[in-house]
């Protein structure tokens, strides 16, 4: 039997991913089992342990894959010549919030308060979901603002907090919607 390339290790890791994201949207994280993700995904089990320990596993890199989503736009964002403002920035974060992921991320939370592995990967989420936050803002108040580094980055920590607040804050009203919202959306 070939070896997998890397590339193909990669996208075998997204379609299994993808494939957890939908059964969790649909089943529920607890609810899921591997054997669920094996059907969704059209592979065999051993192909699902072959890239992911376990269910915490899979949880984690799914968890990373939506924050490097979000990883990717928010550097683009700090990069440009002139960034977006908070309020701007947080439009386009909640323009891009995918129902799916946000009924999965609610999910992730929940467990998150019984479950210490879960804990941690929500917290470290949340922790770097917030620096990017903070590089953005930062970005605005030195480029758009026209502020001194150190001050823009001292004036930025609690604008930032408060964006990530209603950011999550979306992300359930949005995991809270019914379908039909959704489409009449």
């Amino acid at each position: 039997m070939p070896r997998l390339t890397d590339a193909r290790k990669e996208l075998r890791r997204a379609q299994i991913a993808e494939a957890a994201v939908r059964c969790f949207d649909r089943n529920g994280l607890e609810r899921t089992s591997i054997a669920d993700i094996t059907a969704e995904s059209g592979l065999s089990a051993g192909s699902i342990y072959t890239h992911y320990r376990n269910k915490a596993d899979l949880v984690q890199a799914t968890a990373r894959e939506v924050l490097a989503k979000r990883a990717e736009v928010l550097g683009e964002y700090a990069a440009s010549d002139t960034p977006p403002g908070p309020d701007e920035l947080l439009a386009r974060l909640i323009a891009a919030i995918d129902p799916a992921e946000a009924r999965v991320g609610v999910q992730t939370w929940g467990e998150a308060t019984t479950d210490p592995v879960i804990r941690g990967i929500v917290v470290d989420m949340i922790d770097q979901m917030r620096a990017m936050l903070l590089d953005c803002v930062t970005a605005w108040l030195v480029k758009v603002e026209h502020q001194e580094p150190a001050a823009a980055r001292e004036r930025a920590t609690p604008i930032a907090h408060r964006v990530s607040a209603l950011y999550q804050a979306e992300l359930l009203y949005t995991a809270l919607r019914s379908p039909t919202q959704e489409t009449a959306l």
